[in-house]
């Protein structure tokens, strides 16, 4: 009796641990239930491009129209200098011989913009052809409405709290900091390589000074530009990679997204299931015409009629197991004739459907059974 008494009481301490693991269990399941473990549908994609949320690196973008700047520089760089020098020389010439009258300053002031445009254009051309392409090349041709139109959410403080402690502003950061310490890195490693020649530009004249100080910054920048084209790669797998984490859909959504697109499971299998009664009963007003059914003898039926205007015997029924059953009920409810042929039942059910004339090479063993059927009429009658 203690015994048992004893242990009541333990197992009744044991009841409210068992009921919190339970409950833990049944929130831990409500918990992931909405998990966004899946990964996007393809109509997901095309109405997260359509709102402009597409997997695109700024930094690529950026490396190239700086790679592209520079890369232009070195090739103009003489004829710019030349063009300069040229406009320089002619323009001072004219203010120390002429008069600076106000036709003379309108005269200065176009022929700036000519030599702004025929030294810059190239290189602003060239940076927004790079610009564009890459772009291009990353996300292709996308109208979106939606990015224009305001966001009130996006002036609201707290979401702007959030966003400046987010995942991708940390990135961010993280990448800022990269690329100014690489930068800091590479313009101090230039300084401590160049300090013996960097003194030297005194003693040369402008030309050769300008050649040797173009020669020096390009060759930073270039090393500088191969740093942020690596940087670049990794950053667009890392957008491509981020990008596909926000589209991940969870199972439900999926489910969902399944309704919207294909109407409802539920909805379907009910439809589908009418439609095979309607079928089914249509069959089975088809069966009182029938001239023979042949069975297995129990688990298929296949209802045949033959007429002389058509060519061969037609299947009006057929059936296996319970449906067979049915068929050879009607059957003989009707009085039509049922004649067990195993094998031609076996040969006849997989290859015909109902409505289908019978097979060439079977129409030997469905005459023999007709045959049997027209005597057993005749004699009956």
């Amino acid at each position: 009796m203690r015994f048992f008494i004893t242990c009541t009481a333990s197992w009744k301490a044991l009841l409210p641990i068992r009921e919190s693991r339970y409950k833990l269990k049944n929130f831990d399941l409500q918990l992931f239930n909405g998990e966004k473990t899946e990964e996007a549908t393809p109509k997901r994609k095309e109405e997260a491009k359509k709102k402009g949320q597409v997997a695109k690196s700024s930094e690529i973008s950026s490396a190239f129209v700086i790679l592209a700047g520079f890369y232009t520089l070195k090739l103009l760089g003489v004829s710019v200098y030349t063009e300069l020098a040229s406009y320089m020389t002619a323009c001072l010439s004219s203010l120390a011989t002429g008069d600076l009258t106000i036709h003379a300053v309108q005269l200065l002031f176009f022929s700036v913009g000519i030599v702004i445009v025929k030294t810059i254009l190239p290189l602003l051309l060239t940076i927004m052809l790079i610009s564009v392409l890459i772009n291009f090349m990353q996300v292709g041709v996308i109208f979106s409405p939606n990015v224009l139109m305001p966001d009130f959410g996006k002036i609201n403080p707290l979401s702007g709290f959030q966003r400046l402690f987010s995942k991708r502003s940390l990135v961010e950061l993280a990448k800022a900091l990269f690329k100014v310490g690489i930068i800091g890195y590479f313009v101090y490693r230039f300084a401590v390589v160049q300090t013996n020649d960097i003194p030297k530009l005194i003693s040369m004249d402008l030309l050769d000074s300008l050649k040797l100080t173009g020669s020096l910054v390009l060759d930073l920048a270039f090393q500088i530009i191969t740093v942020m084209m690596i940087l670049a790669i990794f950053d667009y797998m890392y957008q491509w990679w981020d990008h596909n984490q926000n589209l991940k859909m969870s199972k439900q959504e999926i489910k969902e997204e399944m309704k919207q697109t294909e109407g409802n499971p539920q909805v379907k299998s009910k439809i589908r299931e009418k439609q095979r009664a309607m079928a089914m009963r249509r069959m089975m007003q088809e069966i009182p015409k029938a001239d023979v059914v042949v069975t297995n003898p129990t688990h298929l039926a296949i209802a045949l009629k033959y007429e002389q205007s058509m060519a061969a015997p037609v299947v009006l029924a057929k059936g296996q197991d319970f449906l067979a059953e049915r068929i050879k009920q009607v059957a003989r409810e009707n009085k039509v004739i049922i004649v067990e042929n195993k094998p031609l039942a076996r040969a006849l059910y997989p290859v015909v459907d109902i409505g289908d004339i019978i097979p060439a090479e079977l129409y030997q063993a469905v005459a023999e059974v007709l045959a049997y059927v027209y005597r057993l009429k005749k004699r009956l009658s």
